[in-house]
């Protein structure tokens, strides 16, 4: 026990210490981030070489091992938290939810069950709520909180599996899939690559699937939908990882309902369009679906590892995600491993409730719009610049394109070592692309300018190299 002038601490000096070390550690990192090389140069790299040893004999004390995490680990880390980050559709993280996680961490609860945490518990119950609430659905549906919504859907296509073939008699949770009645998975053409990892782990086929053509800007096109039945299973899209664009919820949700079948809404980064007026268009019919999956560490920033799994049948999901043991001590309470595969699992709830709470409904709506309204500043700014903008810029996505598919791979090789800000590529019709994902609430008009003005340098350089290629 130690005592300050103030109070008398329980807090060991050690630990005492250690947290005031990771807490100054912190806080140099997060007041260097905006100068910082958005991606590391090669000799910080090379340095993490020095984590490369055997497991040590003896122990070390735990100031040193904080001391190299920072002086070593932090400059060598993607400044994903700044402004000038655009790759893989990876958010910022909001002040208010990076303190609840602090706490969170110091608090260490799992929220399997009710008994194990009653105050994680109620936050996951309040966050249910408040999405319910975002996104129009009905008052019954069932919220988990996963790892990210590779997980979210996978659960969400589980809950559909379960309940096709249960409308069929037969139960996957006794029989397994061995001699199970065939049920049919209609997904668009350009779906994402974790829809047909979730079809493969489940049993489904991601070779069997019937495949929905779509438009030039991705999205599925309703009228070459199937015709279907009560076996099927429909897969659309909330933002498609390229060009942003949304699949016509409400008509495949009619043809859907129509016919009994479910439909499950990938909403990773753009569910969140129904958090706000001016993009709520884009979200029309989707709160028709059956099941929705979304991360709230992309377009909300809350921190990393915090995706979310929405089901109107709340009873259906919990039995596609059921564990029974003699210990498990059931509440009247919200038991927060009914609704996810894991038992063991991290409060991902507090800083979900952190995010939600500070921003608001309003401050959701803003930050959505900010993000959209970034992204068209950087369409309109580099087609002013002579690079080519070959999607209706809908959300938070672009894609830019030089004059011919060299130059474009060259100006991205060179705006990537550029260490000014960082964006990712991808082939789009046939062609390659530079993707800009702007996802932080950290990114101003300035990272804007800044990052146009390192698309044009890199291209400059890169026709350059080409043209002395070109005469050798």
């Amino acid at each position: 026990m130690t005592t300050n002038s103030n109070k008398t601490t329980n807090v060991p000096p050690n630990l005492a210490a250690l947290l005031q070390q990771a807490h100054e550690y912190a806080l140099d990192y997060i007041n260097s981030i905006q100068d910082r090389p958005v991606y590391p140069n090669a000799s910080d790299i090379a340095k993490l070489g020095q984590f490369d040893e055997p497991l040590p004999e003896r122990s070390c004390e735990p100031s040193e091992l904080l001391a190299a995490l920072h002086g070593i680990g932090s400059p060598a880390t993607v400044a994903q938290t700044g402004g000038r980050y655009f790759g893989f559709v990876n958010g910022g993280v909001q002040p208010a939810a990076l303190g609840a996680k602090w706490l969170a961490d110091a608090w260490d609860q799992n929220p399997a069950l009710y008994v194990m945490s009653p105050t994680v518990s109620q936050l996951e119950q309040v966050c249910e709520r408040w999405l319910i609430e975002l996104f129009d659905l009905p008052d019954n549906t069932a919220l988990g909180l996963v790892g990210g919504s590779s997980i979210s859907i996978l659960c969400g296509v589980a809950a559909a599996r379960n309940e096709l073939l249960r409308r069929q008699d037969w139960d996957v949770n006794a029989n397994g899939l061995f001699g199970a009645p065939e049920i049919r998975v209609v997904v668009g053409e350009q779906a994402h690559a974790t829809v047909f990892k979730a079809l493969s782990l489940l049993g489904l086929g991601k070779e069997r699937v019937e495949l929905v053509p779509a438009d030039e800007q991705g999205r599925m096109l309703a009228r070459a939908l199937p015709v279907l039945d009560d076996r099927s299973l429909v897969i659309t899209q909330a933002g498609n990882v390229n060009s942003g664009a949304f699949d016509p919820f409400d008509e495949i949700c009619e043809s859907a309902k129509s016919a009994n079948a479910w439909v499950h809404v990938d909403g990773a980064f753009g569910l969140w369009a129904g958090g706000s007026s001016s993009k709520s268009h884009l979200y029309t019919g989707a709160s028709k679906a059956d099941s929705w999956s979304v991360d709230a560490h992309k377009t909300l920033n809350a921190p990393y590892d915090c995706g979310i799994i929405l089901c109107r049948h709340r009873d259906t999901l919990v039995s596609a995600m059921q564990a029974t043991a003699s210990y498990i001590q059931w509440s009247e309470n919200r038991d927060g491993m009914l609704f996810t595969p894991d038992m063991s699992r991290r409060a991902r709830a507090v800083e979900l409730w952190a995010t939600l709470k500070s921003l608001g409904k309003n401050g959701i709506a803003t930050l959505v719009e900010q993000l959209c309204d970034r992204a068209q500043e950087f369409a309109e700014k580099l087609r002013l610049k002579g690079f080519r903008i070959l999607n209706d810029v809908v959300f938070n996505q672009v894609l830019v394109a030089c004059d011919h598919p060299q130059l474009t791979s060259a100006t991205l090789e060179n705006i990537q070592k550029s260490g000014e800000c960082w964006c990712g590529g991808t082939m789009w019709q046939e062609q390659p692309v530079i993707r800009i994902s702007v996802c932080s609430w950290q990114t101003t008009t300035k990272d804007v300018e800044r990052t146009v003005n390192t698309f044009v340098e890199s291209r400059i350089r890169a026709q350059a190299a080409l043209s002395k290629q070109d005469a050798e």
